[in-house]
């Protein structure tokens, strides 16, 4: 049988992570493209066990969400995408054995683009949106576990991320993160 590659996996400045595009097919409909396919994920050693699906919707532009990371023993992979709107997509490296610790990668993820991000266990995320009514699907590969949540600032000075839209609506929760400096290691 011949294998053909329906993603196109590009790795980025942050050790693990990936943008990932489906291979569109087109047509006079539209196009079709596979957004997961468990061969290709295993071949690249990238998990293939998502046991749980999340959705968002962000009504204003300007959103802010993040950046979240779930701490040792629930720490998780992410698949993340957006199916309706625009945002600026940051993946922040808190692995302190990482060579790219501290630093942070961001891709505009629309729903024309049809990009993914691929974001490993020990990396926080976030994003903010550039578009009214943004809706973002997320694949996890570990449940939720309110007493493991963690988050970074999203304008913590220790990583002085570069926003192209000004957050405007971020919740309390979002706002209270202590510095990266004074928190527990992972």
């Amino acid at each position: 049988m011949k294998k053909t590659g329906s993603l196109k996996f590009t790795r980025t400045s942050l050790e693990g992570v990936y943008v990932i595009e489906p291979v569109k097919r087109r047509d006079s409909r539209g196009f079709f493209g596979r957004t997961f396919c468990a061969r290709e994920f295993r071949e690249r050693g990238l998990p293939t066990s998502f046991v749980q699906m999340n959705m968002s919707k962000s009504r204003k532009k300007g959103t802010l969400r993040g950046l979240h990371y779930q701490k040792n023993p629930f720490a998780e992979d992410r698949l993340v995408r957006t199916t309706k709107g625009a945002v600026y997509d940051v993946v922040l490296d808190v692995r302190q054995e990482s060579k790219t610790y501290g630093n942070y990668f961001a891709v505009e993820l629309t729903d024309d683009n049809c990009k993914i991000v691929f974001i490993p266990k020990g990396c926080a995320h976030g994003f903010v949106t550039l578009e009214n009514d943004t809706e973002i699907l997320y694949c996890v590969t570990q449940f939720y576990e309110p007493g493991f949540e963690a988050g970074v600032r999203f304008d913590d000075p220790v990583f002085s991320i570069n926003w192209p839209v000004k957050p405007k609506v971020v919740t309390k929760k979002d706002l209270s993160w202590p510095d990266f400096s004074l928190q527990k290691k992972l």
